[in-house]
């Protein structure tokens, strides 16, 4: 493989026409990037809510678990 010298506007133009074709043809990554980003502000949006100092036992929080996994079956 050989190497190949390029200048740093090279460089840019290349990461910038790359970048480009990305967001046209392959629309999907960036939508499920976006979607992602949006669960995760999501959910830390709900622990911060849920954040009230008050701790669940373990065993009682397994057995509600337990509880909800039985019932979905």
């Amino acid at each position: 493989m050989e190497a190949i010298a390029m200048t740093r506007s090279e460089f840019k133009k290349l990461m910038k026409e790359t970048f480009i074709d990305v967001l046209t043809e392959r629309r999907d990554l960036i939508e499920d990037a976006v979607i992602e980003a949006i669960e995760d502000i999501g959910l830390g949006i709900a622990m911060e809510e849920g954040r009230t100092g008050e701790y669940v036992d373990k065993a009682a929080f397994l057995g509600k678990l337990q509880d909800k996994i039985k019932g979905a079956k």
